[in-house]
C-alpha cells in the first residue's frame, strides 16, 4: 500500500496509489468500500450543512470531493476537532507496518452507556465526529479480521481515556471516547495476518499505536 498525506488547517485527505479496501463507520461511504481517497476534514462544533441548515453533512462532503476534484470513491468524515490536532504514529515489526492517523478533541466526552441524547430509535442526530482514528496497513487482512481491528481500536481508545482519566460530560465517570467519534482501517496486500486481536502480535502493536496517537493529539488539544 502506497498512499500521501494533504493536511492543512481545514482538512486530511489521504489519497491511495490505487482503490483500497477500507472498513468505516464514516459518514461518506461508510461501510465496506475500495476507496482511491480518505477524508477527514473541520467543521464547527454545531455544524449543520454547509449550504442550508438542512443539507445533510454526506451531501457536504460529496461537494468539498468535487470541489478538490478527487477523482474514484472517497471515504469521508466530519470532526469538531482542530486539524493542528493531527498526530501520525508508525509501528513495524516483521514486515508488517501499521500508521495510525488521529485527529481527537473531548469538548463531548462520553462513556459507554451514558443516557443518550437522542431518545428515538431513528432521530436525526448530529454526526459530526470528536475522535476520528484511520488505520493503514500494508498487512493482508480478512473481512473478519478488519472488523476485530475496529474493535481493538475502541478497546485502545477507551484505555487512552482511562489513562488520562478523562470524565465524561454527562455522567461523570471515566469516559470511554465522545458521542460523535468514527474511525477507519484500510488494509493493502502484503503478509497474511489472520487475527488482530489482544493475544496476537498485530493487536499488540496496532493497540499501543492507537494510544499513542490518541493521547499525542489530545495533548496537541490543550
Amino acid at each position: 500500500m502506497k498512499y500521501n498525506i494533504e493536511h492543512n488547517h481545514q482538512f486530511l485527505h489521504v489519497e491511495f496509489d490505487t482503490p483500497t479496501k477500507i472498513l468505516s463507520s464514516a459518514i461518506l461511504n461508510g461501510g465496506f468500500q475500495n476507496a482511491k481517497h480518505f477524508l477527514n476534514t473541520k467543521v464547527d462544533a454545531n455544524f449543520n450543512g454547509e449550504r442550508t441548515e438542512f443539507e445533510k453533512p454526506q451531501v457536504s462532503l460529496a461537494r468539498m470531493v468535487e470541489t478538490n476534484s478527487w477523482e474514484g470513491v472517497c471515504v469521508g468524515m466530519m470532526t469538531a476537532a482542530i486539524m493542528k490536532t493531527f498526530r501520525k504514529v508508525h509501528i513495524e515489526e516483521q514486515g508488517v507496518w501499521i500508521d495510525v492517523l488521529v485527529t481527537a478533541g473531548v469538548s463531548n466526552a462520553r462513556r459507554a452507556g451514558d443516557p443518550a441524547d437522542y431518545k428515538f430509535m431513528n432521530e436525526e442526530c448530529e454526526k459530526v465526529g470528536t475522535i476520528n482514528i484511520l488505520i493503514l496497513t500494508n498487512a493482508s487482512l480478512s473481512d473478519a479480521a478488519m472488523v476485530e481491528c475496529l474493535m481493538m481500536v475502541a478497546e485502545a481508545k477507551a484505555a487512552c481515556m482511562q489513562d488520562l482519566n478523562i470524565k465524561s460530560r454527562v455522567s461523570n465517570n471515566i469516559a470511554t471516547g465522545t458521542g460523535t467519534d468514527s474511525a477507519a482501517i484500510a488494509c493493502g496486500d502484503g503478509p497474511e495476518v489472520v487475527y488482530c486481536g489482544k493475544h496476537v502480535l498485530f493487536g499488540e502493536l496496532l493497540a499501543k499505536a492507537v494510544i499513542e496517537g490518541v493521547t499525542q493529539s489530545l495533548q496537541a488539544d490543550k
